[in-house]
């Protein structure tokens, strides 16, 4: 009997119901939990916690004429069409498939390869969230506020500069480094940053203060659709370039919500009828020694509890290679979160030590040849796990999920540019006076 067997009882398994979307509306949300369904943009339930999700009226997905993510325009909670070449890309693996055995390995690559066909600038998946969401968001008037170990700042920012967007982006002082732009910021970006001793769970409490301010909006997280159907948009390349729903899929998280995208977005393919009957198995993998949502799944237990799963936590993200793995309050245990993500996809879990993760940072760059983020060596290295204990056979239609690479490549294309601070906060507590 396997993990999500013995744990998932009483898990939301279930697919959206049929609801009767109005001729004119693209999309409605429809609450995890309850089942509630509501026709206006919204980030939560009145009812409950649950997550809510997109339910779309165009059940096939017709891709659009479109470069890059804008071809999946059906399944984006944006009315008008996004026009950029930054894009999921998809290919079959050759050479680390061959290193593992396997014959139907492919790659989703979400970082910058230009010669694969991958536009990524910011050379992270994040920019898949964030031409969604300011997409939706640029009509507002008001501005948008965000918390960021780094890389998601970094795509925000970037859209930020190319669409005017205003954006106030708070980020822990371990996530400097990954501040810079392939071009000029702009007055629309306006970047916080908090003390050394502060962490991306630190930065999420000082959005939330700011964005209760006159004139500032939370931008979501994870309970932000256009966020979570953006990530999905890897889940349907793959799914179209491969003509089939994969069997497994490897991503490493930090809140999970990539993990819940990839979920969400395989429900719609099998609605479509046309891509397969059988959900993926979802392999979601963590960073040694900060593994909180690891910890539970492997307990079989629906809630985190902190003082087990994440004892000292700020010690613990001190430690990790790939500290932007570090959410200490992620949406696992939520309705449509990622504990029912897993037991909906007979999922799996993995702790992936520092060594690990950098062997696979290594051995992507050496086997495919290009460079890659600390979170997708972890990836990598949960692959190679699950390779070596069987939960994987060689025939199987794999997609490995690369979700930040090509700074090396970037850096020959484009000057690089540091994104200096508008302001400082000490802590979460800091008055807002001295931020906004």
């Amino acid at each position: 009997m396997t993990i999500s067997e013995t744990v998932c009882r009483g898990s939301i398994l279930d697919q959206n119901p049929a609801i009767t979307i109005p001729e004119n509306q693209k999309y409605d949300l429809v609450c995890t939990g309850c089942k509630t369904a509501y026709f206006n943009d919204r980030l939560k339930c009145d009812s409950d916690n649950g997550l809510l999700r997109t339910n779309y009226r165009n059940k096939k997905l017709e891709l659009k004429d479109a470069p890059g993510i804008g071809k999946f325009h059906d399944w984006l909670p944006v009315n008008e069409l996004i026009t950029t070449d930054s894009g999921p890309v998809t290919y079959r693996s050759t050479e680390l498939a061959q290193y593992l055995g396997l014959k139907n390995l492919f790659i989703g690559f979400n970082g910058y390869w230009p010669e694969r066909g991958a536009n990524i600038k910011t050379c992270s998946f994040k920019e898949l969230e964030a031409f969604p969401t300011l997409s939706k968001f640029k009509n507002s008037g008001k501005s948008l506020v965000l918390a960021s170990a780094g890389n998601t700042a970094r795509a925000f920012a970037h859209v930020s500069a190319m669409t005017g967007v205003n954006v106030y982006i708070v980020v822990p002082g371990s996530g400097i480094s990954r501040m810079w732009l392939p071009e000029e910021p702009t007055d629309s970006i306006h970047f916080i940053q908090m003390g050394n001793k502060c962490d991306y769970t630190d930065s999420i409490h000082l959005a939330e203060r700011l964005s209760a301010a006159p004139g500032m909006q939370a931008e979501g997280g994870a309970r932000n659709v256009a966020r979570r159907d953006g990530m999905g948009t890897v889940m349907l390349d793959a799914s179209i370039f491969m003509k089939r729903i994969p069997d497994h899929y490897f991503q490493a998280i930090g809140s999970g919500t990539g993990g819940i995208a990839a979920w969400e977005a395989a429900l719609r393919l099998l609605e479509d009828g046309r891509f397969g009957t059988a959900l993926p198995q979802l392999h979601l993998s963590q960073n040694l020694p900060f593994v909180p949502m690891y910890n539970a799944w492997e307990a079989g237990r629906r809630d985190i509890i902190k003082d087990i799963d994440m004892p000292e936590p700020k010690k613990l993200i001190h430690e990790m290679y790939a500290d932007i793995l570090s959410n200490r309050e992620p949406p696992y245990s939520v309705p449509g979160g990622v504990y029912d993500a897993l037991c909906a996809t007979n999922g799996s879990m993995y702790a992936i030590s520092n060594d690990a993760a950098k062997n696979g940072v290594t051995l992507f760059e050496d086997l495919e040849g290009i460079d890659i983020f600390p979170p997708a060596g972890v990836a990598v290295a949960s692959l190679i796990e699950a390779v070596d204990a069987g939960k994987v056979k060689k025939d199987d239609y794999i997609v490995l999920n690369i979700t930040g690479g090509g700074v090396k490549r970037v850096e020959q294309d484009h000057k690089l540019y540091k994104i200096e601070p508008s302001a400082y906060a000490e802590n979460a507590n800091v008055p807002l006076e001295e931020i906004i």
